[in-house]
């Protein structure tokens, strides 16, 4: 599986997208739809009208990155199209990467102990 490392934010993009676009249609789409800049660092993440395939770009400081998925006979689990792109955690994008249903994965809080 191919992860991002590093602290990335994780923006899910709800409607979907026409998938003929490439890495400048997506990053034009970010920029013109959301007001975002997709040279930022985020990860966005795009789906394909029939939600077995999606796409991300990444800026990573040198370059702009396009993943593609598709999986083999089943669906991502997608939100209802919304008109803002959703944040998620690291865990849920872990989730959503491998097809299962992200929405159940609870993310974790990590706590400092207390000083007594």
């Amino acid at each position: 599986m191919i992860t991002p490392a590093g602290n990335f934010r994780i923006f899910l993009v709800t409607q979907p997208v026409d998938f003929r676009k490439g890495m400048d249609g997506l990053a034009g789409h970010v920029a013109e739809h959301f007001d975002r800049d997709p040279f930022d660092g985020a990860i966005y993440v795009f789906r394909s009208r029939r939600a077995d395939r999606l796409k991300m770009i990444v800026w990573d400081g040198t370059g702009l990155v396009l993943v593609m998925k598709r999986l083999n006979g089943t669906q991502f689990i997608w939100p209802k199209p919304g008109s803002e792109p959703i944040t998620l955690s690291r865990v849920q994008f872990d989730a959503l990467f491998e097809g299962i249903d992200w929405r159940n994965v609870a993310t974790s809080v990590v706590r400092k102990p207390s000083i007594i």
